[in-house]
């Protein structure tokens, strides 16, 4: 029964998920209806966020979720902040400018976590016939570098500047969502494209699949020293497995961790009710994508410097 019961809650993920259409938001104060803001639709925040919206729908009672696409963590924050959505994906770096208000925020924003979640890593795809072996040789190429205001073009931009190339005049950069990215780079229109994303990704499967020896994962765990030196130790060292997109050898890269955001605002009550949902329906969000595996209990409250929302840290304290 329980195998049906998980089977059923996957199956209506893809009804849940409603790629694009932005929904009206629930309040924070305990509403019904909650909004997610996700990511690209080739991307593991969208699968995991419709995942997760029809956990919340069949679990919490009096409560629907519906899943949107966005373009992924600066987005999804400046949406949280201006009530278009009551939950959030982000990466770590983002939400961290996001609190300490620098970079892509003006102030600071009233954001909290819910949880710590799986590790994004950043995933450089280059044509093999480009020559691009490094960072470095991207001068002059044109580069997908994420779609606007989401985590990967945050990435993809301290990338370039770790390797002393200026993102706005030493690459010909397009602001490509994933699927585009990966049209772009079977069409021949770009010679690389960042990703950050869970493993795997459908959309960098799709891409190695459809071009065999003709693209390649770039390692770049070289720019890590500097990328630390300048924005802490939220980055680090990991490898992409070889079998993850059946290349010939493991891919050293940086990895950065996600959260899952709220509104400060958000009542105690709730902000438990859903870590506990989450934790408790993990299987359903791991049986949609394998990065959700990364998700763990030990790592929930490793959210700084984003605080920890007081219902989620009862919930985690609760669950250990």
């Amino acid at each position: 029964m329980r195998f049906r019961g998980l089977v059923a809650l996957v199956a209506v993920v893809g009804l849940t998920a409603c790629g694009g259409q932005r929904q009206p938001a629930g309040s924070s104060d305990g509403g019904g209806r909650l909004t997610i803001a996700t990511g690209n639709t080739t991307g593991v925040y969208y699968q995991l966020g419709g995942a997760l919206a029809s956990v919340i729908s069949a679990k919490m009672s009096g409560y629907r979720a519906t899943a949107s696409e966005t373009g992924a963590s600066v987005q999804n924050i400046q949406g949280l902040v201006s009530g278009n959505y009551d939950i959030a994906f982000s990466l770590g770096d983002s939400a961290a400018d996001a609190v300490n208000g620098v970079n892509s925020f003006k102030s600071k924003q009233d954001v909290v976590a819910l949880t710590r979640l799986y590790n994004n890593y950043t995933q450089v795809a280059v044509r093999t016939s480009a020559n691009i072996t490094s960072i470095a040789d991207l001068k002059g190429k044109r580069v997908s570098t994420g779609s606007p205001n989401s985590g990967t073009e945050v990435i993809a931009r301290r990338l370039l500047e770790a390797a002393g190339l200026d993102p706005a005049h030493d690459v010909t950069a397009q602001r490509l969502g994933l699927p585009e990215s990966v049209d772009a780079m079977k069409s021949g229109s770009i010679d690389a494209l960042v990703w950050s994303g869970g493993l795997p990704t459908g959309g960098i499967t799709d891409l190695v699949t459809s071009m065999g020896n003709g693209v390649k994962l770039l390692p770049i765990t070289d720019l890590l020293p500097k990328m630390q030196e300048k924005y802490g130790s939220v980055y680090s060292a990991a490898p992409i497995p070889a079998a993850t997109y059946k290349q010939p050898a493991d891919v050293q890269t940086i990895v950065v961790p996600n959260v899952l955001l709220v509104r400060k605002d958000m009542k105690d009550e709730l902000a438990e009710q859903l870590t506990k949902t989450l934790y408790d329906n993990k299987d359903a969000l791991v049986a949609v994508n394998a990065a959700a595996k990364g998700i763990t209990l030990d790592n929930a409250d490793k959210t700084d410097p984003v605080p920890l929302h007081p219902g989620a840290k009862k919930a985690i304290d609760g669950l250990r």
